[in-house]
């Protein structure tokens, strides 16, 4: 029976793939009975934003196309993303070709205030939602002082919610940047950061995908 599945895009400012946003988090999805992809974009001297955003379409088209073989439901695919890569995640939703239906993004970035830190020239990824963007939830914490609240999370829902998305959003009162699951899981490569309340995102992600799904 194939099963619901995640594109899962890591962070790293564009200049790393970082080890807690990526394989830990989806073995943890896997168990969760999803088909789970972690997609690689180029970073470092190969970084571009816009050859990452090619790499994310063209994981969309292998996945579908190649959906029977890998045990996925084309139908019940989405994108999960984390600091850069949320923002990549994001703008992926929002293509008209786009292959994923649902959306979950972490601590994003999500306009271009901080291109010049990360060494590359992004977009706006608010100016490019529409009606047809797929459900999305939204989770950081009010403590992110690299992607503050105000600056990446509030005007992005505040498109989906001029566009009648269906969101949800989650910003938390504990935690920080850059937590991953917030758990001991990601925590022991990740500096032990870990913080059980913001950890609540992946229950309350996983609640929500069950209500979509009716």
């Amino acid at each position: 029976m194939p099963l619901p599945g995640v594109m899962i895009v890591p962070g790293g400012s564009y200049n790393q793939i970082m080890e807690r946003d990526s394989e830990r988090v989806a073995i943890t999805l896997a168990a969760h009975a999803f088909q789970v992809f972690v997609v690689r974009y180029p970073v470092v001297e190969h970084k571009d934003y816009q050859a990452a955003k090619r790499a994310l379409a063209q994981a969309g088209d292998y996945l579908t196309t190649h959906a029977a073989e890998l045990g996925l439901d084309p139908e019940r695919l989405g994108i999960l993303g984390f600091s850069a890569g949320g923002q990549l995640a994001a703008a992926y939703s929002n293509q008209p070709d786009t292959k994923v239906k649902f959306a979950g993004l972490g601590y994003p970035v999500i306009r271009p205030l901080i291109d010049q830190r990360m060494g590359v020239t992004t977009e706006d990824v608010t100016k490019l939602v529409t009606p047809q963007t797929p459900p999305t939830f939204i989770w950081g914490s009010i403590k992110d002082d690299l992607t503050p609240y105000l600056d990446h999370i509030a005007p992005y829902v505040q498109a989906l919610a001029a566009n009648q998305v269906p969101f949800e959003l989650h910003e938390f009162s504990t935690g920080g940047h850059g937590l991953a699951l917030a758990n001991y899981y990601t925590g022991i490569v990740n500096g032990d950061r870990t913080d059980d309340h913001m950890a609540r995102w992946l229950p309350l992600f996983l609640e929500w995908l069950q209500q979509l799904a009716g």
